[in-house]
């Protein structure tokens, strides 16, 4: 993708709605973080919903603590 594709849809995005452009922004951030070797750690509200789906049965037990583990290691 060249550097002006990229620019015409950034431009594109201030009139999309404020989550879509949270949601990229997001996907941006982690991205970077890879990108530059950094650990990722999960936000206050990320594991608050891992803690919800737990208590709520959507996830198992295991499956929390898998995601906690990914948050760990990077």
């Amino acid at each position: 993708m060249t550097a002006k594709v990229l620019q015409d849809v950034l431009q594109r995005v201030k009139s999309w709605p404020e989550e879509a452009q949270e949601d990229l922004a997001q996907i941006a951030r982690e991205i970077d973080t890879q990108l530059a070797g950094r650990a990722y750690h999960a936000t206050t509200e990320e594991l608050a919903a891992l803690d919800e789906a737990e208590r709520s049965g959507v996830a198992s037990e295991e499956e929390v603590e898998a995601a906690f583990n990914s948050f760990r290691r990077e």
